[in-house]
């Protein structure tokens, strides 16, 4: 492939374009390219001296790249708007996944402890793998992902703003969050509900858990930017 093209998906990518659309456009320019190779070829010129003169043909990078950018309804969503993909969408996402992970602890609690007060409490066996697959969720859920926004913002070539913004977003939330199980009296009704650290209590816990978080999302994604950009996959 001529090195040009590389320079027209970054192009194209940074100017907020959709890698599948992307993808295809090369795709398409690749095979009209190796045409208009082939027609050099047969006239008499070399590989190189070829594939130089079909290149020109197919026009200039700022022409190629103008054709695309020109038209919005290639732009990502996330180009389009970067507040629901970067702010909303992570917010919800996490929501969903501590709600999934407190109908297990509540369902858990009634199967594996139903004479217990708490959840809260020692366990063995398969109360073990159980209980530990919503713990896992809890936790996990803030990193997995802030990971997934560091993917997108990679793929697309995103400025640091906004991926950072997330990121700080998923680590406060994390941070600051804490789950409440409550049984008013023995027998009674079982709560499951997600509250929020008091500021005078465990603000300790709270800063740690927030960098644990903070570094384990933004840290991935600073360190691929400082790495020279990859093809995309077909």
């Amino acid at each position: 492939m001529h090195r040009s093209f590389d320079e027209l998906r970054e192009r194209l990518l940074r100017a907020g374009i959709a890698p599948r659309h992307v993808r295809r456009y090369l795709a398409e320019l690749t095979d009209h390219w190796a045409d208009l190779t082939a027609d050099e070829q047969r006239a008499g010129r070399d590989r190189a001296e070829a594939e130089s003169a079909a290149f020109a043909r197919l026009g200039e990078v700022d022409h190629l790249a103008k054709a695309m950018i020109d038209q919005r309804q290639f732009q990502s969503i996330s180009a389009r708007a970067p507040w629901l993909i970067f702010g909303v969408a992570p917010i919800c996402l996490l929501a969903s996944a501590y709600f999934a992970a407190c109908a297990i602890l509540w369902s858990g609690w009634k199967i594996f402890l139903p004479g217990a007060d708490t959840p809260f409490v020692r366990i063995d066996g398969l109360a073990i793998l159980y209980f530990g697959a919503g713990r896992w969720l809890y936790y996990g859920a803030p990193v997995l992902i802030g990971w997934a926004i560091a993917l997108i913002a990679t793929r697309q070539r995103f400025t640091a703003v906004w991926p950072l913004v997330c990121f700080f977003l998923l680590a406060l939330i994390g941070g600051i969050t804490q789950v409440h199980a409550t049984r008013a009296i023995p027998g009674g009704v079982r709560q499951i509900s997600l509250g929020f650290i008091p500021p005078l209590q465990g603000v300790s816990y709270a800063l740690f858990h927030d960098l644990i978080i903070l570094a384990l999302t933004a840290l991935p994604y600073l360190i691929s930017r400082f790495q020279k950009p990859r093809r995309l996959p077909a």
